[in-house]
């Protein structure tokens, strides 16, 4: 293993792009190698980001050996076929969310990254932004009691084109997988394994979910509310209360730049404001998930703490439940 970790990509959409940005601050990383299905493509991006090496196909990408792990930046239904490609190259893999279209698949590649003895995590950013690592302290430290309710929205109105992967059925399109994925894996860091899920949702003019929502239900009696839209922008906001006080997250909880107010039963408030330099970078902040994929694999770590394959495989479990509850079907891959 090198001393810096060199990082090959699988895809050149948007997501990609803002991997390759952040990585860009980071000393112990760099972005070796790309991958796309033609060469065109992938000498783009190498040149837009000072990649030094493309190839024309995800096999060469997998196979280079001046790549030691793998982000899969792909479209959702292709991230178990890719993810598997790369595990099978012995190569480390970093997912992007949703891990994959269903929890069987989740199931697989976790299998396969565990077997093959590589390093693999579903690739929720937000988790380790600065502010989240502060909620979680917060609520290690039982600031707020126990905690007995959140509620936490995502939702942004797209442009109604049929040709927006957004929409699509062939994608995996619609809110629930696009835009739900954070609110539920939000609801997941802070309670766990739900009991019970009821959801019900509004179809996009396609049949995919145009807006979902759920309540989750703990073994404590805790509740969870979750919206997810793709028809409408909402506050995107995100509340935690326990018996002692509550936690409050800024417009769009889930990015670098919001902040978090800890009001206790008292009525006093202490606030926490990342600092500005924490959060440089295109990504909003993504170069502190690619830090810890990289600090684990440089550690000879298989997952992360903060992270873990099992919880992935939770939460595509719920959203299968969801699904399965909306009526919401894809194709086949």
């Amino acid at each position: 293993m090198t001393e810096v970790l060199r990082w090959g990509i699988i895809g050149t959409g948007g997501i990609a792009s803002r991997f390759a940005a952040d990585t860009a601050f980071l000393d112990e990383a760099v972005v070796a190698a790309v991958g796309s299905r033609t060469a065109e493509r992938a000498v783009e991006f190498a040149s837009t980001w000072n990649v030094p090496t493309s190839h024309d196909s995800y096999e060469g990408l997998v196979s280079d050996p001046e790549v030691d792990a793998v982000y899969v930046a792909s479209p959702h239904p292709f991230h178990a076929e890719h993810a598997l490609l790369a595990i099978g190259a012995g190569k480390h893999v970093l997912v992007e969310k949703p891990f994959t279209m269903n929890a069987v698949e989740a199931r697989t590649v976790a299998e396969a990254a565990r077997k093959a003895g590589v390093f693999c995590m579903e690739a929720m950013w937000t988790r380790f932004l600065p502010h989240m690592a502060h909620v979680r302290e917060l609520l290690a430290a039982g600031a707020i009691g126990e905690v007995m309710a959140l509620g936490v929205d995502q939702g942004m109105r797209f442009e109604q084109n049929p040709d927006h992967r957004l929409f699509s059925f062939e994608l995996g399109g619609g809110a629930l997988l696009d835009l739900g994925i954070y609110p539920f894996s939000f609801a997941s860091m802070v309670f766990g394994t739900p009991q019970t899920v009821r959801a019900s949702a509004s179809p996009a003019f396609t049949g995919v979910d145009g807006t979902t929502s759920a309540v989750l239900t703990y073994g404590n009696g805790a509740h969870a509310t979750i919206l997810c839209s793709a028809m409408v922008a909402t506050p995107m906001k995100a509340w935690i209360a326990g018996t002692q006080g509550r936690i409050e997250l800024d417009r769009q909880w889930y990015t670098a730049g919001s902040a978090v107010t800890l009001t206790k039963a008292d009525g006093s408030t202490e606030r926490f404001e990342p600092r500005p330099e924490l959060i440089q970078g295109r990504a909003k902040g993504m170069k502190f998930m690619v830090a810890e994929a990289t600090r684990c694999i440089q550690a000879g770590q298989a997952e992360s703490p903060v992270m873990p394959l099992d919880e992935t495989i939770m939460i595509m479990g719920i959203l299968d439940e969801v699904r399965d509850q909306i009526g919401l079907v894809y194709p086949p891959a």
